[in-house]
């Protein structure tokens, strides 16, 4: 299935063209003059992906852990580093 929508597409045939496209889970590419310039999900796959940067988000704060790559300070020092950078 081809999952390229046009701008012109999408602005005659609207949101039931987006469904068909993504019926089986699979992303929409929307292109503007011939170039993909936007994606459309299922809520279902955004849900499933979002959880996927979690995991990893998680992932990498425990290896950082693990390895000893955290300092401890006061609130006041880190938002001073905040604001510094």
């Amino acid at each position: 299935m081809n999952n390229t929508v046009t701008a012109q597409e999408l602005k005659i045939k609207g949101m039931a063209l987006l469904a068909r496209k993504t019926k089986e889970g699979n992303e929409a590419f929307i292109t503007i003059r011939g170039e993909k310039s936007f994606v459309v999900l299922t809520v279902d796959k955004y849900s499933y992906m979002r959880e996927c940067e979690l995991v990893a988000a998680l992932k990498e704060s425990e290896d950082d852990l693990a390895a000893g790559r955290y300092k401890v300070r006061s609130v006041k020092s880190h938002i001073k580093d905040l604001k510094n950078v």
